[in-house]
């Protein structure tokens, strides 16, 4: 098997249909591929999409759910020579999406991957698109200064997995986590622009809050030497509150977008001001907060 596809999920059976779909039209007449799932306890009708899709599915259960362990646990039933990564609620935009992400990998040019993201039209919040345009730009970057990742659409080869697990213990940020220790052992990170997703955050804005702080906890791990003070916390939100006006102005979207811009950057950077600075240990409930998928 040249590759596997792993997605994990959990309630995902609105978009699940639409990543599968494009899964299964790739043009990769020379790959042979599977897909696994791996699923925390959906309860919707997730399971059923993916077994109309000849998907292979595991269970972890929520008790044992961290991002990295879920993750390992697809990568362990996989048999594929690489390890591909997409979520639940990401879909590829390219038919050549598949092939395109692991030709690095193959070519040996690079030892993990990440492909581009962007949202989807109308519908994702403007400050987030603003995100994905920072950091999926247009232009590929094979191999890549820096140890910046995404597992929402990415791909390692298996042998450097199983010398690399995934850390189960933090609360984010796994392949960030992983793209450093590759660094600092001399392999290369790439990012890929010619693999593209369409990635679809429908969060609230409690999740937003909770998405940057539990990516700032462990952030902490990766670079303990950057400290977020309030003052950061007041001047980065100001920051991007007028630089996504002003991009919305340009686009004719500034009255369309006026309080999610606020909301967004505001909950964003206060997000991780506080998982900057907290340094409690997590306890269970926190944990279940922070870890399991809702």
């Amino acid at each position: 098997m040249d590759a596997s596809i792993i997605i994990r999920t959990y309630n995902e059976a609105k978009w699940l249909p639409s990543a599968l779909e494009a899964v299964s039209n790739q043009i990769a007449s020379d790959l042979q591929y599977e897909v696994v799932v791996v699923d925390s306890g959906s309860t919707d009708s997730t399971l059923e999409i993916a077994k109309r899709y000849d998907c292979r599915i595991v269970h972890i259960d929520k008790s044992e759910f961290t991002f990295g362990r879920s993750l390992n646990i697809g990568c362990d039933a996989a048999s594929g020579r690489n390890l591909v990564f997409i979520s639940g609620h990401c879909i590829p935009d390219s038919q050549r999406w598949l092939t395109n992400l692991v030709v690095p990998l193959d070519g040996g040019v690079c030892s993990y991957v990440y492909g581009r993201q962007y949202g989807q039209d109308g519908k994702t919040k403007f400050s987030e698109e603003m995100l994905f345009r920072k950091y999926y730009p247009e232009e590929s970057s094979i191999p890549q200064d820096g140890f910046f990742c995404n597992n929402a659409c990415a791909a390692i080869p298996k042998s450097i997995w199983k010398a690399n697990p995934f850390d189960e213990t933090v609360t984010g940020l796994e392949d960030m986590v992983l793209a450093k220790r590759l660094v600092l052992a001399g392999l290369k990170i790439g990012y890929v622009a010619s693999a593209p997703v369409v990635h679809i955050h429908e969060e609230n804005w409690s999740q937003v809050k909770m998405r940057y702080e539990r990516e700032a906890i462990a952030l902490q791990e990766i670079m303990p030497e950057v400290h977020v003070q309030f003052i950061d916390f007041v001047r980065y939100t100001f920051a991007g509150i007028f630089h996504d006006w002003s991009h919305a102005v340009t686009r004719n979207v500034f009255w369309r977008s006026f309080v999610g811009v606020i909301m967004f950057r505001f909950l964003q950077y206060w997000g991780t001001y506080r998982g900057n600075n907290d340094h409690r240990k997590i306890s269970r409930l926190k944990k279940e907060r922070y870890f399991y998928p809702r």
